[in-house]
């Protein structure tokens, strides 16, 4: 082979490179950012075209992203995501690392049969509402959910583009290599032949994150969400009203009411929820004389040393943490908000007793805000004047029907979204419908899912400004910008020079040394360029170096097809764009964690190949 000569081109695009990941490394431009500075700087740097500096915005990555983004919120907004959701929760129960477990071992699975961006982008949703409901920080499972939907795609051969395109790269390097092979037919590989690899990365990926997620993650604690209850009850009131808990009624109780019970004027507690039959049946927003009677478990809000004393008092046991209530509980469907006696209303001088504000509306007051005085006795029977705030607690949709029926003003906008379960099947439909065009008909990835996309507009299950909220257009810049600089790095040559002066310093190595090199020069080009760009590249490239040294040269093709997804260290790669933001996550925690999955990836490769593959 000619030996690569280092051009003035080349210089330019490794200097532009470095400039991108020290701004990454260093965080000292917002990524998207990055992503928009090399989008200019190319250009007039002259190695790139105007027209190919552009080109991300319109490739089949990027609108592949905003499309998924549109369908997930479709998704989302019919309640689908919240059934996902609640069935992990059933599964993995309470705990941390299981939670992690059951999400990214769903969505390394959903990769194995489409886009690995399509399955982390739709399981976001029901990841961060998953975080929500049980207070984890969404830090410690998008970044092992995104390294497993990016190894969830090596599970077979339409998992990524790379694997994709493998039987028909390693055909034309068959087919203009005759002499090296000795003329035997080429036998592509089929669906499942890469599986046994990619189920022992995958097992790899989740085992790391099991042992030392706890220390490479972001140890920050989730910081409660400021449409949280107990955040804004402590935030504005304090330890006068409290915060949410929940009770188990111990077994041998007397049935007695509310109003028998004496809770509110006793305790200044507000039951906002009875579960009886273990939950199966919920009223969420008792009177004064619903029941409470042995097993049933109690939504209280109150201080801390009230629950303390009213369990002690009465022998009832305080839950660590909400379960029963746990899908109420979450801020995505329930809150507290303040709304304002405003004058001439029909609230003035009636009691909400009288206007059946519970009964009605199905929403709890907890206070009334009069001048400088809370008011936490009495306040059902109490008559509302001009002026008065009432802090009230319930589910999102309540408030929305009382700010239509009653003369009251919310000071805040009403959080939550009101949505629509009877739209489910035609938001599933929508969603399936881009993987049929796919698999069945061969339509682009792209225009597959802005079918989907649009269908979910058109019908009306998200309304058009709803879908462009969706989009989170941080992650579309960034991916955007970074395209790029991949087109650079090859149209340049910059990278068969990095690739061919490598690979004849390595000069005749052993299997596992040739395959080793095959695999970290590929992982290096797929962070720095594309992983499509990588393979293209690194294919013709590693069969040759392995069929001159009397290797298998499948098991080298295989190697870069794989090794194409060892794009962990930095988040160049269209998942870990994506989770960058909603997790929270800098350049550094990249580093941090995917350093050791990187390692341990081309490790486990490396020795797959060489027991499965050989020489």
């Amino acid at each position: 082979m000619e030996s690569v000569v280092l051009t003035n081109e080349m210089i330019i695009v490794f200097v532009l490179l470095g400039i991108a990941i020290t701004l990454f490394v260093f965080d000292l431009l917002r990524v998207d950012l990055v992503g928009l500075l090399m989008m200019v700087l190319l250009p007039l740097a002259g190695v790139v075209s105007p027209e190919e500096a552009v080109a991300g915005l319109s490739s089949n990555a990027v609108v592949s992203i905003i499309a998924v983004m549109i369908i997930g919120a479709g998704l989302n907004k019919t309640g689908v995501m919240h059934v996902v959701a609640a069935q992990i929760i059933k599964v993995a129960g309470q705990s941390e690392k299981r939670v992690m477990l059951v999400v990214s071992a769903t969505v390394a699975v959903i990769s194995s049969f489409m886009q690995n961006i399509g399955a982390a982008a739709l399981f976001l949703p029901a990841t961060m509402r998953i975080s929500r409901r049980l207070n984890i920080s969404a830090a410690r499972i998008l970044m092992p959910m995104g390294f497993c939907a990016i190894t969830g795609g090596c599970l077979t051969l339409v998992g990524s583009s790379p694997l994709i395109m493998l039987n028909d790269l390693m055909a034309g390097w068959w087919n203009n290599n005759e002499a090296i092979v000795g003329g035997q037919p080429f036998e592509p590989l089929r669906l499942f032949s890469v599986s046994v690899i990619g189920v022992f990365l995958l097992l790899g990926v989740l085992l790391y994150f099991m042992l030392w997620g706890n220390k490479l993650l972001p140890a920050n604690i989730c910081e409660l969400d400021d449409q949280n209850m107990d955040k804004r009850l402590h935030d504005i009131y304090g330890s006068v009203v409290g915060h949410g808990y929940e009770l188990e009624v111990s077994y041998g109780f007397q049935a007695q009411t509310l109003a028998e019970l004496e809770l509110r004027p006793r305790y200044k507690i507000t039951v906002v929820g009875i579960a009886k039959s273990k939950g199966l049946i919920k009223n969420l927003a008792p009177t004064a004389d619903s029941v409470i009677e042995s097993g049933d478990v109690l939504w209280i809000i109150c201080s801390e040393d009230k629950i303390d004393k009213l369990a002690k008092d009465h022998n009832w046991r305080v839950k660590q943490q909400h379960q029963v209530f746990a899908e109420e509980n979450s801020p995505d469907e329930s809150g507290v908000v303040e709304g304002v006696v405003i004058p001439h209303s029909n609230l003035s001088g009636h009691s909400m007793e009288e206007l059946q504000f519970r009964a009605l509306y199905r929403v709890n007051p907890l206070a009334i805000v009069r001048g400088d005085e809370i008011i936490l006795e009495n306040i059902n029977v109490t008559r509302l004047k001009q002026g008065d705030t009432i802090l009230l607690q319930g589910k999102w949709e309540q408030f929305e029907l009382l700010q239509q029926k009653m003369d009251i003003a919310f000071i805040e906008e009403i959080r939550g979204e009101h949505l629509k379960p009877e739209r489910t099947r035609c938001a599933v439909f929508f969603l399936l419908l881009p993987m049929v065009l796919i698999m069945a008909f061969n339509v682009k990835l792209s225009i597959a899912l802005l079918t989907g996309a649009l269908g979910m507009i058109l019908t009306r299950i998200i309304p058009a400004d709803r879908a462009y909220e969706a989009v989170d257009w941080r992650t579309v810049f960034l991916l955007s910008g970074l395209i790029p600089l991949g087109t650079a790095f090859e149209k340049t040559g910059a990278a068969a020079f990095i690739a061919d002066n490598v690979l004849r310093a390595v000069g005749e190595p052993s299997f596992i040394v040739l395959m080793t090199v095959i695999s970290v020069l590929t992982a290096f080009f797929s962070l720095v360029a594309s992983n499509v760009g990588a393979t293209v590249l690194m294919i013709p490239l590693a069969m040759n170096m392995a069929a001159s040294v009397g290797f298998n040269p499948i098991a080298a093709a295989i190697v870069v097809a794989v090794s194409a997804s060892n794009t962990f260290i930095l988040p160049t790669h269209q998942v870990n764009a994506l989770i960058m933001r909603p997790g929270g996550y800098r350049t550094k925690d990249y580093m941090k964690a995917g350093a050791g999955v990187t390692v341990m990836y081309t490790a486990i490769l490396v020795l797959c190949i060489t027991l499965f593959f050989g020489k």
